[in-house]
């Protein structure tokens, strides 16, 4: 390490620069917190709509983790990750609202990360339908909800209280803890490793003047699915977490998920969990491995945008129709009960959603974070176009439903057809949804 900040230093002092200049130039101030966020009480558990009832223990305590920059000019901006499945849009926008008028941050100074873990709470109305909950379970959901922003706004508060001088590296490994769901028949195969998928490891490292690690964010693409209990536990994602601090002692390790909605592990739901201990090892490994290489050090510049784009919803399925999938007793039978109930009483629904973008440079680094459960073909076209360096973060900021690729769309399926009623969407998007989405951020970036 010592080793590259004297090339570093070198390099710049034959260029004619001062010493002095150097040092600001590759000096971050940063602040860093956690939060423990498991449940004191047993609560209803995100992601599968095959549980029939609330939480029976906890297997590892989840974590919502926030890390607060600076760069030289003073500009901040504040990144939060989580240990939850998803967050819906009325709760990101008031735990954003409230960082703002709290902290003075603008909201392309946010940026809220789950890690998509299938074993942490229900948050809100999120995935609405797929739940039979009774309304005392639905009062204990409410009642952590309400509780959980209290705790992410004062989170980022202690973040931005606790400043210190870091240097930031960047870099990429890889590992493959998973293949692509939609193409392999059996979660235990590996004969039919087809389709797309992103194997990168992306790890940004925050070192202090002491050289020691402080903070690790890094991510991967693929589903954390093992755990099919009962338990609340981070899954792989959480494992990997706790990997890295052992590793680096000094250290919070923070995890933020890729484009990989349409991923998931080898073996999922119903193995035993020494699999999901397994695979956060291996990408905890491909994290120290990363940090075990020259990295590339970061310039003390950080730029940061965000937009709300219109993305629109395709039609309905009739209203007859409707009536008929109602009759079933499933939660797709629960959604369409919905929505013709809220046709029954006049309701209009919206054409499009309000859709989020961000896009972050740290220094030389890219890092754009998607809403929703973004599919594997985002990340691979976005590192096409804008290098293969660069962070692919899904399930950023709102979580509302799948965001299939135009391939995906066509084919139909859960990603492609089903996701928007398992989100209480009343319909799913329009064919276009990726040329829309990527030309939006190609227009964010050459926005002023």
């Amino acid at each position: 390490m010592m080793k590259l900040i004297r090339t570093i230093v070198l390099t710049a002092l034959l260029a004619g620069t001062s010493l002095q200049a150097v040092c600001q130039e590759y000096t971050w101030k940063a602040g860093w917190a956690r939060t423990n966020i498991t449940p004191s009480e047993s609560v209803w558990q995100a992601g599968y709509a095959m549980r029939t009832a609330p939480s029976e223990g906890v297997y590892q305590d989840i974590w919502a983790k926030a890390v607060a920059l600076e760069d030289a000019s003073g500009k901040k901006a504040v990144l939060v990750t989580m240990d939850l499945l998803a967050i819906p849009r009325d709760f990101s926008v008031a735990v954003c609202d409230k960082i703002q008028k709290k902290y003075g941050l603008k909201r392309d100074q946010i940026l809220l990360s789950m890690s998509h873990t299938h074993s942490a709470p229900v948050i809100g109305n999120s995935l609405y339908y797929i739940y039979p909950m009774d309304k005392a379970n639905r009062k204990v959901v409410d009642k952590y909800t309400e509780n959980l922003k209290k705790q992410l706004v004062d989170l980022v508060g202690e973040a931005l209280k606790k400043s210190e001088p870091v240097r930031l590296y960047s870099g990429n490994g890889l590992t493959r803890i998973g293949r692509n769901r939609r193409y392999d028949g059996t979660s235990l195969s590996y004969e039919m490793l087809v389709g797309p998928s992103d194997y990168a490891v992306p790890v940004l490292k925050f070192e202090g003047m002491d050289e020691k690690i402080k903070v690790v964010l890094f991510g991967h693409a693929c589903h954390p699915v093992v755990n099919g209990t009962y338990q609340i536990s981070g899954d792989w994602a959480g494992i990997a977490q706790s990997e890295v601090e052992k590793s680096y002692p000094d250290a919070m390790g923070m995890f933020f998920q890729g484009c990989g909605a349409d991923q998931n592990p080898y073996a999922g739901g119903g193995v035993p969990l020494s699999y999901m201990v397994q695979y956060g090892k291996q990408v905890a490994a491909a994290v120290e491995q990363v940090i075990s290489e020259p990295m590339t050090p970061l310039e003390s510049k950080l730029g940061t945008r965000y937009q709300e784009i219109d993305l629109p919803f395709d039609n309905m399925i009739p209203y007859d129709d409707l009536k008929a999938i109602a009759e079933e007793e499933s939660w797709v039978g629960a959604w369409a009960r919905g929505m013709a109930g809220k046709i029954d009483k006049g309701e209009k629904f919206p054409e499009s959603y309000p859709y989020p973008i961000e896009y972050w440079t740290i220094g030389s680094q890219q890092l754009f974070a998607l809403g929703g459960e973004v599919t594997c073909p985002y990340s691979i076209n976005l590192k096409k176009k804008y290098g293969h360096d660069i962070f692919a973060m899904g399930y950023a900021n709102d979580v509302m439903s799948y965001i299939p690729s135009r391939q995906i769309w066509e084919e139909g399926g859960y990603e492609g057809y089903d996701a928007p009623m398992v989100y209480a969407l009343h319909a799913r998007w329009t064919a276009d949804v990726e040329d829309i989405i990527m030309n939006a951020i190609d227009n964010l970036l050459n926005s002023k």
